[in-house]
């Protein structure tokens, strides 16, 4: 599903990830994780063609991927949701949502029902200004604008940074509803250790820009939490 293989990334002169190698399988519900400042948010970056990638390579669904622009992910079936959400705050929900719609991949023009369905908040809110949202729903809304594209792969990154526990809750509750009732591939990077145990099934650790520990979520012991994720 997802392979990358000795990648290098240089940021504004400074190297962030050092050879790095990772392999995600499809239908898999993954998290990345290790402290602030290892190379995550620049790892789902350099997946999505955000940033260059220096050397090495990256194949998506079995298609080389490494030289391609962020335009390319969604008409694979890559959907993406950033840290701080980033949506339009002067557009509408509708507006927001209907952006995805642009996507070759995509064949309607209408919002599909079950991202109502998955997030009713949206569809009470539909003509207000994503600026005037919650913080809670503005999420909702970053995710649903990700699942307009009806992707194979979503990929988040901190979907909880900021957000009330009901909310977190649900967001939990969407990520594995789509994983086990549409197969969908969850790649996550989350820093709460409850969370990140309760939605993932595998987890790859970070540091210094590498991979350094991977396993099944229950294999993340108390002492590799103590060395690579405590504060």
């Amino acid at each position: 599903m997802i392979e990358l293989c000795k990648v290098n990334q240089k940021y504004g002169g400074t190297q962030i990830l050092w050879d790095l190698d990772l392999k995600i399988a499809k239908g898999s519900r993954t998290c990345i994780m290790g402290r602030n400042g290892v190379g995550k948010t620049t790892l789902l970056k350099a997946i999505m063609g955000l940033l260059p990638i220096s050397s090495g390579s990256l194949k998506i669904n079995e298609q080389y991927m490494t030289k391609r622009n962020v335009e390319s992910r969604p008409e694979i079936g890559v959907g993406y949701v950033p840290q701080g959400r980033h949506i339009f705050p002067q557009l509408t929900v509708e507006e927001n949502l209907k952006i995805s719609l642009n996507c070759k991949r995509q064949k309607s023009k209408t919002i599909p029902e079950h991202v109502f369905e998955l997030f009713p908040v949206l569809k009470e809110m539909l003509h207000r200004r994503g600026g005037d949202l919650s913080g809670g729903q503005q999420q909702q809304l970053a995710i649903g604008r990700a699942l307009v594209l009806n992707p194979d792969i979503l990929i988040l990154d901190e979907p909880n940074e900021g957000i009330q526990p009901n909310i977190v809750q649900l967001i939990r509750d969407v990520l594995l509803k789509l994983n086990k009732e549409h197969g969908m591939t969850i790649i996550l990077v989350e820093q709460k250790l409850p969370f990140a145990r309760a939605v993932g099934e595998a987890f790859h650790l970070m540091e210094k820009g590498q991979v350094i520990a991977s396993g099944e979520m229950a294999e993340l012991t108390d002492e590799l939490v103590a060395k690579y994720l405590s504060v």
